[in-house]
């Protein structure tokens, strides 16, 4: 079954070996950036360097347009043969963030089953609304990403979160 994977730095090795995902995508602060590691292929790990920062004037390097552009591109580009691994440093907020996006753009119009999917199989999710609120501009959602995200909650507060599987499909979400 194809999948988008979503975990924290911590786990990854593990993902790899256990579920061997043919992309990666790194969402971390500049200063915390990690190498490709082994069993992904560099041409399919997309390291974007920034901070998770819900507020745009609130610190260094806020999610912006151009990293939600190459996220959408990378998930385009996925032919979804093997699952996809998406990660950040506790694996709560723009992990869960990006695999939304992906997930929103791959399966169109169904904002509100895929943020609740994303509740039922991650409790602890909050996905980055700056991420969110530019992926809605992007893919021209008109505000249904973003109310669909916040129509879930912040989640449970957690350190780090699981690793949870998120199937490439709205009916089985």
């Amino acid at each position: 079954m194809s999948m988008i994977l979503v975990t924290p730095l911590s786990y990854i090795d593990q993902a790899i070996t256990r579920y061997r995902p043919s992309h990666m995508m790194t969402l971390l602060s500049p200063e915390h950036m990690i190498s490709t590691p082994k069993g992904i292929d560099a041409a399919q790990h997309l390291r974007l360097g920034l901070n998770d920062i819900a507020d745009a004037a609130a610190g260094d390097i806020p999610p912006n347009e151009d990293h939600i552009e190459q996220i959408i591109a990378f998930g385009r580009k996925w032919d979804a043969k093997a699952p996809m691994l998406v990660h950040c440093w506790a694996g709560v907020s723009r992990s869960p963030a990006a695999a939304y996006i992906v997930l929103c753009d791959r399966l169109g119009a169904s904002e509100y089953r895929i943020a609740a999917g994303l509740r039922a199989r991650a409790p602890h999710a909050c996905p980055n609304p700056l991420m969110v609120a530019h992926a809605d501009k992007l893919l021209k959602r008109n505000g249904r990403m973003i109310a669909a995200a916040e129509s879930i909650g912040r989640g449970k507060i957690v350190a780090e979160g699981e690793c949870v599987e998120l199937p490439l499909s709205a009916d089985e979400l």
